[in-house]
């Protein structure tokens, strides 16, 4: 829905293993210019990637109850490489915003994908962590008292746990905190999503918990964020200048092959790679944790052959080659 209502998009492919013609038809009753088109189930995935120009893949289950780290890593991992292998032959070209959980994981894998294609270009391959940023943006502007809209906090590593470093030395407009405000607002980020589950969770009876902390996965600040950040994708394929975001991405930044740091955004994706900066010792301490952290995601493997045919939902984006806006 946020992306029909996006004045740059014109073209909305949707593309589900169920459901997807329901949610069509609901969405393309709005009053926007953007056309809709839903497609259902493999046999379909071709055409629903054909000729897009930003593709971004939200698809994924929740961990549940009795399911451990390594089973949502191959549930995911194997929706993210039938996607992938569908980008790679339909819509090679295209911008992929990449969210499907643990991103630290499942961006390697879809670089693996397109290496093993023959299409890999790591400048548009977008691992997707504008909720950590979002939700840094808010919380130190109610510290600070401004709007949120005001404020800018880095947010470099990865997307789990210690690989997330907000660098508060760093935030626009500038301040200081104390090393005490440091750990605390640090730990803040950190721990947000599990203190959101149980609120969401709440009494809800035993039996019904696992139900409910899959729906808690779909909430409105998650759809926010990817939207804030495919709309931030589309000003730079429109060639606005100075589109600049964290995103997970491969980099040069440290000694590992991917990391989230600032990105520019551009025509070719992130066109530009910035180095991390000044880092307080607060923040260099916690680098090294991240990294420690992240270079263990990215190692995780997972067979690349195979065919895996679930998935939760991808959306399409098609760009005009003349003003960038969607046809």
């Amino acid at each position: 829905m946020l992306m029909k209502m996006n004045p740059l998009v014109s073209v909305l492919h949707l593309y589900d293993v169920v459901n997807t013609p329901g949610v069509t038809a609901d969405i393309s009753h709005m009053d926007t210019g953007a056309v809709v088109r839903g497609f259902l189930g493999q046999p379909q995935l071709e055409n629903a990637l054909t000729g897009m120009d930003l593709v971004i893949i939200p698809a994924g289950v929740p961990r549940k109850p009795g399911m451990t780290r390594d089973d949502l890593f191959n549930i995911n991992a194997g929706i993210v490489r039938t996607l992938c292998e569908g980008i790679a032959k339909s819509c090679p070209k295209a911008i992929v915003n990449l969210i499907s959980n643990p991103v630290n994981s499942t961006v390697p894998i879809a670089a693996e994908v397109f290496k093993k294609a023959g299409t890999y270009d790591p400048k548009r391959l977008l691992g997707v962590t504008m909720l950590d940023v979002v939700r840094a943006n808010t919380f130190v502007a109610e510290v600070l008292g401004l709007d949120p809209r005001e404020v800018d906090v880095p947010v470099v590593g990865g997307h789990a746990g210690v690989t997330i470093l907000p660098l508060l030395s760093q935030v626009k407009p500038p301040c200081s905190f104390t090393p005490e405000e440091t750990e605390y607002l640090t730990n803040v980020f950190k721990m947000v999503e599990q203190k959101l589950f149980r609120q969401k969770l709440g009494s809800a009876p035993q039996h019904c918990q696992w139900l409910a902390h899959f729906i808690s996965f779909f909430i409105v600040q998650f759809a926010y964020a990817a939207v804030k950040f495919a709309d931030a994708c589309l000003r730079g394929l429109r060639g606005d200048a100075g589109v600049v975001e964290c995103s997970f991405v491969a980099s040069e930044v440290t000694e590992l092959p991917f990391f989230a740091t600032k990105v520019r955004l551009g025509r070719n994706g992130a066109e530009e790679i910035f180095q991390l900066g000044p880092l307080n010792e607060y923040e260099r301490i916690g680098l090294e944790k991240a990294k420690k952290e992240l270079e263990a995601s990215i190692q995780k493997e997972f067979p690349l052959s195979g065919i895996v045919s679930y998935s939760r939902k991808a959306y399409h984006v098609n760009l005009s080659s003349a003003c960038r806006e969607l046809v």
